[in-house]
């Protein structure tokens, strides 16, 4: 067997990484070995004798592709391969290969999670018991079946009542393997679920306590709205201060998908005037965040935000290589690729 070279600069899981090395020579940089991404100039010379590319987020251009005259496979370490051109690789007969599905649980389940933290006020309670709000100086007297005491004028019972997700409608905007689980999740809370995505039928999702409806009902009928889209020409804005009316002034926005595809200072705009009672966020318009930007300055007591982390989990990471290992596998051995761009 002809012994492969191969480019990694994905992040992978160690523990599988020896398979890898018995397909070939493998020669490690960018993000695997220093958290960067790297440019044209820097990946032509390493690709330049190289015939099989394992990346996360290098953008791989028409340069590049035509620059690396031994290239046959390039594998991308994310759900969608945005960042290669893969019509450029196509045109010269190189295999692109991606992984779907490899942090559907992770991000669903956060989608879940922010839903939770919004809803019972969980963050905003944890914030005050850290610096010292509803905390008092000295250990005060011994209690049972109370609640936390009045401190400094508040009540924590007050001040963070949340509401409860059992008999609650969630609106699931698209309906793809992510909001597939979101949907199974919050079944099991109990929650009545609502679809919208124009690309899967009916019979898909209907079932007692889930049904697919327009854009507009779900819109104004759910108590919380998660998003699972991409961002298309079709999505971008999907969310505007139309929509952010048309809501429950009790209903919460959530988005672990894309920022785009909503407009934000609209939401900005909703989140200060409660059009909505919250927000929850995962993904931004610009990233990162900036000090002064509204959701980070603690100008709105009514949103929760997190740095796009959805995916971020080590199964992600060991799911993702051992499916480029075993589609490598297939490659080497000449056998159809399941997961081909």
């Amino acid at each position: 067997m002809k012994a492969h070279k191969i480019l990694l600069t994905a992040e992978v899981d160690e523990s599988n990484i020896s398979e890898l090395k018995e397909l070939g020579e493998i020669t490690e940089a960018g993000w695997k070995t220093e958290m960067k991404k790297l440019g044209e100039d820097e990946l032509i010379p390493l690709l330049r004798d190289k015939d099989i590319f394992i990346t996360s987020y290098d953008n791989v251009t028409k340069k590049v592709i035509d620059s690396a005259p031994y290239l046959k496979l390039i594998a991308c370490t994310r759900a969608n391969p945005v960042n290669i051109d893969v019509d450029a690789a196509k045109k010269k007969g190189i295999d692109v290969i991606y992984t779907p599905g490899r942090n559907s649980d992770s991000t669903a389940e956060f989608a879940v999670a922010l839903i939770l933290n919004i809803a019972r006020q969980i963050p905003f309670a944890y914030a005050a018991i850290k610096d010292g709000s509803i905390t008092l100086d000295q250990p005060g007297p011994q209690k049972s079946d109370v609640t936390w005491s009045v401190v400094k004028g508040v009540s924590p019972y007050v001040k963070y009542k949340g509401v409860q997700l059992k008999n609650k409608n969630v609106g699931i905007v698209g309906y793809g393997s992510i909001g597939r689980r979101v949907a199974n999740i919050l079944r099991g809370f109990g929650m009545y679920v609502l679809v919208y995505d124009p690309y899967v039928p009916e019979l898909e999702i209907d079932e007692p306590g889930r049904k697919k409806v327009d854009f507009d009902t779900l819109v104004r009928e759910s108590d919380f709205i998660t998003c699972h889209i991409k961002d298309t020409p079709q999505t971008r804005e999907m969310f505007t201060m139309k929509q952010f009316k048309m809501m429950k002034k009790t209903a919460y926005f959530i988005n672990d998908s894309r920022g785009l595809v909503v407009n934000e200072k609209d939401l900005i705009e909703a989140l200060r005037t409660r059009e909505i009672a919250g927000a929850a966020l995962d993904v931004f318009e610009n990233e990162p965040l900036y000090k002064d930007h509204p959701f980070v300055s603690g100008e709105l007591d009514n949103i929760v935000v997190t740095p796009h982390i959805a995916g971020a989990t080590v199964d992600s990471i060991v799911n993702h290589t051992q499916m480029i290992i075993g589609e490598v596998k297939r490659f080497v051995n000449g056998e159809p690729l399941l997961y081909k761009a």
